[in-house]
């Protein structure tokens, strides 16, 4: 391979393009960011929750429940790190990475149940019964409110901190990083800590409009905000682990270097069919059917099996499980080849516009200093 086609593929780097050390010290800053919002949400769902009950302030208990749901969220999260981990067996061959999708599912429902509909019924309680509040609860109110902002907000800047480095290291925009990341512990924490965050704003509109006016239904509007937000984030995240554990492809982008790097061996002449599935955040499963060039007898068609999966390996660490079949590729089969390069080739294009456009308008970057 030429220099210029090495530089390319250098250039094709996404997320899944991380070797064993990588991965391990970023597990290692994903479980220091569940700590940090371990640690916040335990502490917010008990002056929430003290504060709530001091005030009869039904946005404030909505909050509270939130947290409570965050914080077993966070147990989820950190056994997920630690079960994903585990070597593979005989039971397990694959590994067990997809663990991590499934405690993140746990957390979705988790989100739905105990956060999402708790505040819908404290909302529709409130309405009903058009309680009051006295001044002192008002001001306890919020100031426990404002105190949870600034501790939920220091763990959504813990979190994005993360991101953001994953970001330059991919050279994705922020927005590109957080839409295209593997890692389902890091994005439930990201969901968890902007709702939070949102959560205790709408939270703090509805008790001042409270406090104004006197009239309850500004709360109580709020806690029904705040659990429809909730519902909507248990939704997005609960999809996306449905997905993973389904079994998705790989990234578009590690797909197309993949099948660029077949497609360029001399003794392949083309990539009939190329498959992928994400096994879990540092493993994924790479299956390829080739149609090799005559002339090539059965020593040398093992040999060049055995390079080209040694060579796929090394070039990208994570794609530990791979196979290729060698077949006589028919017309159908080109004329299917084709055209699904043709749409990957259209996804990878898409992705990269969308990233640029991120990085020029929402990461402060002016999409410089991070080209793809």
């Amino acid at each position: 391979m030429s220099d210029s086609d090495a530089a390319h593929h250098t250039d094709a780097r996404t997320d899944a393009d991380t070797g064993p050390d990588e991965a391990t010290t970023e597990d290692a800053k994903t479980r220091v960011t569940v700590f940090v919002a371990l640690g916040a949400n335990l502490v917010i769902a008990l002056a929430k929750a003290v504060g709530g009950l001091f005030a009869g302030s039904p946005a404030l208990l909505s909050e509270a429940a939130h947290s409570v749901a965050d914080s077993l969220n966070e147990l989820f999260l950190l056994a997920s790190l630690k079960r994903s981990a585990r070597a593979p067996d005989a039971q397990h061959p694959f590994g067990y990475g997809k663990e991590r999708y499934f405690w993140s599912l746990l957390a979705a429902v988790s989100i739905f149940v105990m956060g999402g509909c708790f505040s819908f019924f404290q909302g529709i309680e409130a309405m009903q019964s058009g309680s009051s509040e006295t001044h002192t609860g008002y001001l306890v109110g919020l100031a426990v409110l404002a105190i949870a902002l600034i501790a939920e907000g220091s763990s959504l800047v813990r979190a994005l901190v993360q991101v953001r480095g994953q970001a330059r290291a991919t050279g994705r925009s922020m927005l590109g990083a957080i839409r295209a990341g593997s890692d389902p512990t890091l994005r439930t924490v990201l969901a968890e800590d902007s709702t939070a965050c949102f959560g205790v704003l709408v939270a703090m509109v509805g008790m001042a409009l409270h406090m104004i006016t006197g009239k309850v239904a500004y709360e109580a509007w709020a806690s029904l905000v705040i659990g429809a937000l909730l519902v909507y984030v248990a939704y997005q995240l609960a999809k996306s682990s449905r997905g993973q554990l389904i079994g998705e492809a790989a990234d578009p982008a590690l797909r197309q270097a993949i099948q660029e790097f077949l497609e360029q061996q001399p003794e392949i002449d083309m990539v009939s069919r190329l498959l992928s599935m994400q096994m879990g955040t540092q493993s994924t499963l790479v299956a390829a059917r080739i149609d090799l060039v005559g002339g090539l007898d059965s020593e040398e068609v093992e040999d060049v099996l055995v390079r080209v999966k040694a060579d796929l390996t090394k070039r990208w660490p994570i794609a530990d499980q791979i196979f290729l079949d060698v077949t006589d590729a028919s017309a159908k089969d080109r004329a299917r080849a084709r055209i699904e390069r043709q749409r990957l080739d259209e996804t990878v294009a898409a992705a990269a516009v969308s990233d640029q456009d991120g990085a020029g308008s929402g990461d402060g970057s002016g999409g410089t200093g991070q080209a793809r």
